[in-house]
């Protein structure tokens, strides 16, 4: 791949943070988008609430990846912290893609974070990018999250959305505490431990967005997951290898339900989820299975 200047929101998180090192690594100039006055020269200012962007720091990109968005799962779904997340994500998109859109020499491609949570409870049915939207919370909004994008595509802008799937690493994102939890010996099913988890190691996903960064056939939905989801009760099994730990504990739905109010609903959904457009486009996982994933967590 030849250097370029790409620009990318959400740098500082679990994904943005690991993206952007392995792009400069390799010698390509990241820009960081940030919500406050800019402090070094890769810092481009922008507001996503005011849906404002320098356009002038997105000069000479190449490439845009959008990963902004406030965590889901950090705290108890009220409605105003559904609001929180909603406007997060279809605000700071659509203020992207009029940004890019508005350029003289606009970007080849914009990458765009999306989420699995787009196709609902599937049950013990697999899914791929053709099917339908689910239904719920997160379905709807990850829906209005990708229409957010129109502006660039109607610019004639590639457009992907990156529907990632739970990253599997020890420090941050939504696997993290999972780690804390089973070091602990307090790791075990959550409800009754049957709905499948759709996972992808971090190096996964990071070698993932990288591809279709780099291959122009793919554009639309992407599902960034492993090939094959397991349930919820597989992957505490696996944990439990992985940490030498008992994993005995329940936590029963009802008790997920008075902590976690909505949300524990798509905690104990089943999402089977297999990433097909990666796989037709010849992308090779490193970490295809659970306990690969594990391991490479704990190396991290």
């Amino acid at each position: 791949m030849i250097p370029m200047r790409i620009a990318v929101s959400g740098a500082s998180g679990l994904i943005g943070s690991a993206l952007s090192a392995s792009l400069a690594a390799d010698g390509h100039e990241v820009v960081r988008l940030v919500r406050r006055d800019p402090r070094q020269p890769d810092e481009i200012r922008w507001d996503p609430v005011a849906g404002t962007v320098d356009t002038a720091g997105l000069a000479g990109c190449e490439a845009v990846v959008h990963l902004a968005g406030a965590g889901v799962g950090e705290r108890r779904w009220t409605e105003a912290r559904k609001r929180v997340i909603r406007d997060s994500r279809v605000l700071g998109t659509t203020a992207v893609a009029r940004a890019v859109a508005a350029l003289d020499t606009p970007p080849r491609v914009l990458v765009c974070g999306s989420a699995i949570g787009y196709y609902g409870d599937t049950g013990d049915s697999y899914v791929d990018e053709d099917s339908p939207q689910g239904a719920g919370f997160l379905a709807e909004l990850v829906a209005d999250w990708e229409a957010a994008a129109e502006p660039a595509r109607a610019a004639g802008i590639r457009t992907v959305h990156a529907r990632t799937g739970l990253v599997v690493a020890k420090d941050g994102g939504a696997w993290g505490p999972l780690f804390t939890l089973f070091r602990a010996g307090l790791g075990g099913r959550l409800g009754n431990g049957r709905q499948f988890w759709s996972f992808i190691s971090l190096r996964d996903e990071v070698a993932a967005l990288r591809h279709v960064l780099d291959t122009p056939s793919l554009s639309g939905p992407v599902n960034l997951t492993a090939p094959e989801p397991l349930t919820n009760r597989e992957i505490t099994a696996a944990m439990g290898r992985a940490l030498h730990r008992p994993t005995l504990a329940t936590v029963p739905a009802p008790v997920l339900r008075l902590t976690l109010g909505e949300f524990a609903s798509d905690v104990l959904s089943s999402q089977r989820v297999r990433p097909a457009r990666l796989l037709a486009s010849s992308f090779t996982f490193a970490h295809p299975h659970i306990d690969q994933a594990i391991a490479a967590a704990l190396e991290q």
